[in-house]
């Protein structure tokens, strides 16, 4: 009979990016760490679909980065060949920092830092209750995994949640400081064209009027072999057309869009980001709830809402649960 709970030094709740730094940090220091996570795949916003022969980054367009630790992570991914380089600017912009991108598309990247680790998809945690010394996620398909620490990566409402349904009760000051932490959110455009589009090389376009925030050509950006672009809408738009037809909301966008599409549009989808990205951030890399057993928040809501800053949070959160047990 399949055992019905798993154990773990650590568990980390979330494979985006910061969840798969803490955990690699974690694993090499010699933990124990299983990685769970409720989508289909490894990334959260480092995510990318494909329709027919069409290949689409429709959350995280590009990663930049500042941090020496995180320059070498990414100089790592593409002697690896899961990051290259796509610009050093847009709109004719030479003299931004370099962006980078998956190969051969963004989920690349979370594929890459996940490699040598324990993970387990479509697993959706709905409680998260203290045992002890340990910790015990309870999951939608009824099994449990119980560890001595954890890493909480998911939108900051989902983690308090989380925590609300296993009856942990949070320090009165932080839970208002964490509740109040708000989200933008994206509704993406994923269409395939007839040809190619008139967004410039290298193939992304920030707009600064009307409903769209931004375009990418994926062919022109090296990740499609047939003509697709992603279009993000604003988080005004997004929010204002949350609730209505989806399909609806996708054709104002293309509509918005025409003037940058010089071809028609043969299929679209579309995909809504609840949690694009944090309006504020906390301002600590990582939170530590409780010492003993060791819990920390980390995510994009704490340091900064880029690729690079959820990488940094993952760092923090690995160095947190590892002191919290010296």
């Amino acid at each position: 009979m399949e055992a019905t709970e798993q154990t773990a030094d650590v568990l980390v709740i979330g494979a985006g990016m910061a969840g798969l730094t803490a955990a690699a940090e974690l694993q090499g220091a010699g933990r124990r760490v299983l990685v769970l996570d409720k989508g289909r795949g490894l990334g959260g916003r480092l995510a990318s679909r494909r329709i027919g022969g069409a290949t689409f980054d429709h959350g995280a367009q590009f990663i930049t980065s500042h941090h020496p630790r995180f320059t070498a992570l990414l100089e790592q991914g593409r002697r690896s060949g899961a990051v290259q380089e796509w610009s050093r600017g847009f709109a004719g912009r030479a003299d931004d920092p370099i962006h980078w991108c998956g190969q051969p598309a963004m989920s690349a990247v979370a594929k890459h830092l996940a490699l040598g680790l324990d993970y387990q998809l479509e697993t959706a945690v709905v409680a998260l209750q203290r045992v002890g010394d340990r910790w015990r996620a309870e999951t939608t398909t009824g099994r449990a995994f119980t560890a001595g620490a954890v890493v909480l990566t998911p939108p900051v409402p989902q983690s308090l949640a989380l925590l609300d349904a296993g009856g942990f009760v949070l320090a009165p000051d932080l839970r208002t400081r964490l509740a109040g932490i708000e989200y933008e959110r994206c509704l993406a455009v994923l269409a395939v064209t007839q040809g190619p589009s008139r967004v410039p090389p290298p193939g992304g376009l920030a707009l600064t009027q009307g409903p769209i925030t931004w375009i990418a050509d994926n062919q022109l950006k090296g990740i499609s072999s047939e003509p697709s672009v992603t279009i993000l809408a604003t988080p005004d738009f997004s929010r204002e057309h949350w609730e209505n037809d989806q399909q609806e909301s996708a054709r104002l966008l293309l509509a918005a869009a025409a003037e940058w599409l010089d071809a028609n549009v043969t299929t679209f989808q579309v995909h809504g980001w609840r949690y694009s990205k944090p309006k504020r951030v906390y301002g600590e890399r990582c939170v530590l709830v409780c010492q003993s057993p060791a819990l920390v928040l980390a995510g994009d809501a704490f340091s900064g809402p880029r690729v690079e800053e959820a990488a940094l949070s993952g760092w923090a959160a690995a160095t947190a649960i590892l002191e919290a047990a010296s």
